[in-house]
């Protein structure tokens, strides 16, 4: 207990991954829900079924990706960080 009052132990990695998981679902959701708004914003007109299904199913793959690659760095930090205390101690 006192090494998680004093900062010495992080949850910070276990929590990364809980909202992970939480935005990698939620991107997909925001998605749907909002295709109508950034079709406006596009350009494009719904007629265009396969350029439209295209252009989500691009634009799917590039949020998961980026939200991926964030929370990859920010887990590698924490990694970091233990491997350099690791390394003091000795």
């Amino acid at each position: 207990m006192y090494d998680f009052l004093s900062f010495k132990t992080f949850i910070t990695p276990y929590v990364l991954i809980i909202f992970y998981y939480v935005g990698a679902v939620a991107i997909p959701l925001l998605l749907y829900f909002y295709k109508k708004k950034l079709l406006a914003w596009l350009g494009l007109d719904i007629k265009f079924h396969a350029r439209v299904k295209l252009i989500f199913l691009i634009m799917f793959f590039i949020m998961e990706l980026i939200w991926r690659m964030g929370f990859e760095m920010l887990l590698a930090y924490f990694q970091i960080h233990e491997i350099l205390e690791k390394m003091s101690n000795q």
